[in-house]
């Protein structure tokens, strides 16, 4: 993760011509809603591409590919399915810099997990997506396209710098992983009581009590790789990462990884969202061969 608190300057210095005065966490939700807006329209990959960076990363197949990667840009195909997607939760630094939504998804009407975006501020002023990534979560019951984000409170301060944003985060990340063993007791105390938590199949944990009963999905143990991306807001409040996790479920190995947004808040560092996403599981080994005879 050492190469972030480099990487976290550079981002910080394209944003910071057009920083606002103050924060304001409804740009982020246009911006969200004009891109869900584009979809149907423009298709997926035009919509995508019109509003990200040339380097957004998503989470697909297992790994970390840029945007050109996953969705070449080229004309909406005729039988592309419907896809809709609405924030249900959002928030901005203190700097004005960088921010998230996050909310229902559904293909052809039918709803099938959540998003998750971080957003960028751009030096004309634009906002463009650097990270999108979807959770199986369940969005059965998450309120709908019309109704109006709960909105993440703006830090009460950052820390010197993004470079020292990034190094505080990179110790309590490695705490995280410190504690392999026992995921769950060390995710209740680092989670935000204003935070989320996805895990497939429930619906979002919103809350210190939800957040217990759905760890209760995850396997116990995690081996949390250190992070192979990510920034920091300006400020240095908000910091996104995200990086390899490897877990065993039923006694299958499996991998993935994990993405993560923390905002500095009165008791330290705190994650205000986390997910996994899990590679695809490995093919059944082959049946062994017939006895000879």
């Amino acid at each position: 993760m050492r190469h972030l608190a480099a990487l976290a300057l550079p981002l910080a210095l394209l944003a910071s011509p057009a920083l606002a005065q103050t924060p304001n966490v409804a740009e982020v939700v246009a911006a969200e809603r004009a891109f869900a807006a584009d979809a149907p329209s423009m298709g997926i990959a035009g919509s995508f591409n019109k509003w990200s960076v040339p380097e957004a990363i998503l989470i697909a197949g297992g790994e970390p590919r840029t945007i050109g990667e996953v969705y070449p840009d080229g004309p909406k195909p005729a039988d592309e399915p419907l896809l809709e997607w609405w924030p249900n939760f959002a928030g901005i630094a203190r700097s004005g810099d960088l921010g998230f939504t996050t909310g229902g998804v559904a293909l052809n009407g039918q709803r099938t997990g959540h998003y998750f975006t971080i957003w960028m501020r751009q030096p004309d002023g634009s906002w463009k997506w650097v990270y999108d990534g979807g959770s199986g979560a369940s969005a059965a019951d998450v309120p709908g396209p019309d109704s109006e984000p709960a909105i993440l409170p703006v830090a009460a301060q950052g820390s010197a710098s993004p470079e020292r944003a990034m190094i505080e985060v990179e110790a309590v990340e490695a705490e995280l992983a410190a504690f392999a063993h026992d995921q769950k007791a060390v995710h209740l105390r680092m989670l935000a009581d204003n935070g989320r938590l996805y895990v497939a199949p429930f619906p979002p944990a919103i809350g210190r009590e939800a957040f217990a009963g759905a760890l209760e999905g995850w396997p116990a143990g995690f081996a949390f790789g250190p992070a192979e991306g990510g920034g920091s807001s300006q400020a240095g409040d908000l910091v996104w990462t995200y990086g390899g996790a490897a877990w065993t479920r039923d006694g299958q190995a499996r991998t993935g990884h994990y993405v993560r947004l923390w905002q500095r808040q009165e008791a330290g560092w705190k994650i205000v969202l986390a997910q996994l996403i899990p590679a695809p599981p490995p093919p059944p080994a082959p049946p062994p061969p017939p006895a000879g005879g």
